[in-house]
């Protein structure tokens, strides 16, 4: 059954006729205020546009005023995006136009209000009129010094239920004062590296002008803070962010313009927390939602599987694997790893956060129904023989051999494990049998962890069986997940004596085969695609390594090749018709902050493990690390001036912190809530 394209429902145009030629035209996004302007000036008058969103009522608003009393007549209409079905616009009232249609089949209705009212001298008018030539409702006003616009939207579907219950009796205050609440979406988190504003060019000029290798910090900088406001533009909705976030060019959207959770959905998330934004709880609340219970069906269904829940690689309000009409082969489909993979961002909130009363209420209850469902869906290695537990079958990602014990695989496992491990405590769970003897702790340590290192030097690409072979350039680096966004092979222990499924290497030999293998992966350019964001995964990885000669080449070759002069990541850049994807654009600040390392147990901080040349001197605050910390950090010509930890005072579990800077240990210490913690270099 087709599921349809996440899509917008179009466009509010505004048409005009100047009085003469326009002069002194600019235009920019203030990203503290989240309020795009517009300012110009015509022999009539001077005139500037306001366009906000705000999040208290989800009302959006453009605001035009002149500097000349009547300067401003103007006609507001709505089109739609293409593919959408024909839709009726008509006046509801004497100011305001109504907008209904059907998305495309099997599709729901939707509908838009929006409203007008203006200041001006004796004679202005505002109103909804229809158009003569098209049929269809406008809103016009003339002679008017200022005028306002307002609308808001909605759809009969209920995220309650997943289905079409009508809403169309529901009316959502319109904006007025209020805002989208930027700043307490975001936090405070201000990061520079020596940029200096360029006022004389256009953010367009200024991409033109970037090169592979050189860069420049100023637009590095803006993209940080661009990446944020992206994600906090997404994720205003009851939805989370997905493949454009809320930009979708027509109703076809590209791959449906749905979540990917074999990448896309995770990257979109990755500096959530870093970067203390507080845009994950219409996540959690999704998942909780629509893939628990109805991947706890799927775990039925297709496993035999009666405890817990799983997903699959495209879950656009399903679980299932996703069919494609006749093609859909299991590269794309079978992907159960998908929900152990979201569980690592669910620990993470926590471990940020150390909220215990979301952790219990809703954290735990998704990080132990995907346990459960892995538990019972291990089976020992009968191909080797090795006593281990394995995945079977399995495929790395977007990629055909289907075979047993897949590296990528075996470390989200081995991950989620150690994710219930340490969050068992604050729980609140009684359950001790599931967590110690007979669960977790015995199959823990009988799991094949996914570390293998091959005939060439290099970590095991994909599989247990050897299939791998040198210079393969896929796209995805789904067996270096513990490598970057996870941390099992960066945090790499010998293993003891109790524990099977892990070869006898040393953490530096590990890293060695997973820099190897990075290595022989390329650039993030090859026969398979040309993305944003495999080229952002492979820099966040060189900085997991403390290279940062690699981190900057691939980072700013990534710029370079991939995004736009609106700073879009496009996919296949040079095509005809590139395609816009946001998870770059999520991906780079994700990248770009990993000044810091948590390690699995005890936490350490490492300081600027992979500082490029380029960011000689700068400063970040508000950064947020593990256990519910606070960092504040600057440095200048390439070294550290002083640094600063801050213990929420919410904390009520004492972590052991290490404190790392130019390969030494600077000190060692027991983080308990409100501690202060300051440092000079």
């Amino acid at each position: 059954m087709p599921k349809g394209s996440y899509s917008g429902a179009g466009y509010l145009d505004i048409n005009r006729t100047a009085s003469g030629k326009a002069t002194k035209y600019a235009r920019w996004l203030d990203m503290d205020s989240a309020i795009l302007k517009t300012v110009w000036t015509e022999p009539s008058s001077s005139f500037n546009r306001t366009y906000f969103c705000s999040n208290p009522t989800r009302a959006c608003t453009v605001h035009t005023a002149s500097s000349a009393p009547g300067a401003f007549s103007a006609t507001f209409s709505f089109s739609s995006l293409d593919g959408l079905p024909t839709r009726n616009i008509t006046c509801l009232d004497t100011s305001t136009i109504q907008l209904r249609g059907y998305a495309a089949s099997p599709g729901m209705l939707y509908e838009i209000l929006a409203s007008i009212r203006h200041a001006g001298p004796a004679g202005s008018s505002a109103a909804c009129v229809v158009d003569g030539k098209s049929g269809d409702a406008v809103l016009v006003t003339k002679g008017s010094t200022e005028a306002w616009v307002s609308w808001v939207g909605g759809t009969e579907y209920s995220m309650e239920t997943g289905n079409a219950q009508s809403r169309e009796g529901e009316r959502r205050e319109w904006a007025g004062e209020s805002h989208w609440g930027l700043p307490g979406s975001t936090g405070r988190v201000l990061a520079g590296h020596g940029q200096k504003m360029e006022k004389t060019k256009t953010t367009a000029e200024l991409r033109k002008e970037y090169k592979t290798d050189v860069g420049n910090p100023y637009l590095e900088w803006l993209m940080f803070n661009y990446g944020r406001y992206m994600l906090v533009a997404s994720t205003r909705s009851y939805l989370p962010a997905n493949l454009q976030g809320v930009w979708a060019r027509d109703a076809g959207a590209p791959w449906s313009g749905d979540y990917h959770a074999n990448i896309n959905i995770q990257m979109n998330y990755w500096f959530a927390e870093m970067t203390n934004m507080k845009v994950t709880s219409a996540l959690w609340d999704y998942m909780a939602k629509t893939w628990a219970p109805r991947g706890a069906e799927t775990a039925k269904t297709l496993y035999n599987v009666t405890r817990g829940w799983v997903t699959h690689n495209e879950v656009f309000g399903h679980t299932g694997m996703k069919a494609l009409e006749g093609w859909n082969p299991a590269e794309w489909a079978n992907y159960p790893e998908s929900a152990a993979w979201m569980m690592i961002h669910v620990y993470d909130h926590f471990d940020y956060t150390n909220d215990v009363a979301w952790w219990r209420s809703q954290g735990w209850p998704l990080l132990k129904g995907v346990a459960l469902f892995w538990l019972d869906h291990l089976v020992e290695d009968q191909r080797f023989k090795d006593g281990t537990l394995v995945t079977a079958p399995c495929n790395s990602p977007e990629q055909a051999i289907v075979t047993l014990g897949c590296s990528h695989s075996q470390q989200l496992v081995w991950q989620l494990f150690e994710a219930v491990e340490k969050g068992f405590g604050a729980s609140g769970d009684r359950d001790t049998e599931f967590c110690t003897t007979t669960e977790i702790e015995t199959k823990k340590l009988k799991l094949d962890k996914g570390i293998r290192i091959g005939s060439w030097a290099s970590f095991k690409a994909k599989w247990k069986p050897e299939f791998d072979r040198p210079n393969d350039l896929h796209r995805h680096l789904s067996h270096l997940i513990g490598l970057y966004p996870g941390y099992v092979l960066t945090n790499f222990k010998a293993p003891t004596g109790q524990t099977q499924g892990i070869p006898k290497l040393t953490r530096e030999q590990v890293l060695k085969a997973s820099e190897i293998s990075l290595r022989s992966r390329g650039d993030g350019t090859g026969p398979d695609g040309d993305a944003g964001w495999e080229k952002v995964w492979r820099a966040a990885c060189w900085a997991q390594l403390q290279n940062s000669t690699q981190f900057y080449h691939i980072l700013t070759y990534a710029i370079d090749r991939n995004f736009a002069e609106n700073l879009w990541s496009l996919y296949n850049p040079f095509a005809d018709d590139p395609i816009f994807q946001i998870d770059a654009n999520l991906g780079y600040p994700a990248a770009v902050l990993p000044r810091t390392l948590s390690l699995s147990d005890a936490l350490a901080v490492t300081l600027l493990p992979a500082l490029p040349s380029a960011w000689a001197s700068g400063s970040i605050s508000g950064a947020r690390i593990r256990g519910g910390m606070t960092l504040d950090l600057t440095w200048l010509n390439g070294k550290a001036v002083r640094a600063s930890l801050r213990v929420d005072s919410t904390v009520r579990y004492a972590r052991q912190v290490q404190l790392w800077y130019g390969g030494k240990l600077v000190t060692a210490f027991s983080a308990t809530g409100g501690l202060k913690r300051e440092f000079s270099f």
